[in-house]
């Protein structure tokens, strides 16, 4: 396995660990999450460009790498709806937005089998899908480090954490139909795999 490879691999493995630190209270706790968070996003930088300099681009990789993605984002929205719970407003929509992203990784995973099966090579991921995984990304490390802010200074409840829950709803948003549209790109440029007929 090459060094691209097993970064990815290290982000999977982080991912459980990082969704516990979410979760279990204990002091500053949002703060060792986004510190967490922040390093698995710099393998998924890391690893491709890696793979792409030194040439150790893989099909594993191609694969891999959007799964480790789905992992770690997924369990971050899975926290937040832990997260907001407290508050039905901004909690269905958390659950909304989860929903739109699972839909959309179950949908291009199921589609990626297809072409696999079909003969053709695996998809890399294009630039919207690209971007969807950046704006969630960026997202994300937004409200952690807000709510790292929000129990580092222990302001919970006032003025600040709704302006910061507002401002993470907008960017969840914007990542939600990111993440809609890179699935209908995606699935468009894979129609030639797929045939109901079959």
């Amino acid at each position: 396995m090459n060094t691209p490879n097993k970064l990815t691999l290290g982000r999977i493995i982080a991912t459980p660990v990082f969704m516990a630190t979410m979760l279990i209270e204990f002091p500053y706790h949002y703060l060792v999450a986004l510190l967490l968070f922040i390093g698995a996003s710099l393998t998924d930088m890391i690893d491709g460009k890696m793979a792409r300099k030194y040439n150790l681009v893989t099909d594993f990789g191609k694969f891999l790498d959007p799964l480790a993605d789905k992992m770690l984002t997924t369990a971050a929205y899975l926290g937040f709806i832990s997260m907001f719970g407290s508050s039905p407003t901004f909690c269905w929509q958390v659950t909304a937005i989860t929903f739109i992203v699972l839909f959309r990784e179950f949908a291009v995973s199921s589609i990626r089998l297809v072409v696999v099966s079909s003969g053709g090579k695996v998809i890399a991921a294009n630039i919207w899908g690209k971007a969807k995984t950046v704006s969630q990304m960026i997202g994300i490390i937004f409200a952690l480090a807000a709510y790292s802010a929000i129990d580092l200074f222990d302001i919970a409840g006032t003025l600040f954490q709704g302006m910061c829950n507002i401002a993470i709803m907008v960017v969840f948003w914007i990542s939600a139909v990111l993440c809609i549209i890179s699935g209908i790109i995606y699935l468009l440029g894979s129609k030639e795999y797929i045939n109901p007929s079959k």
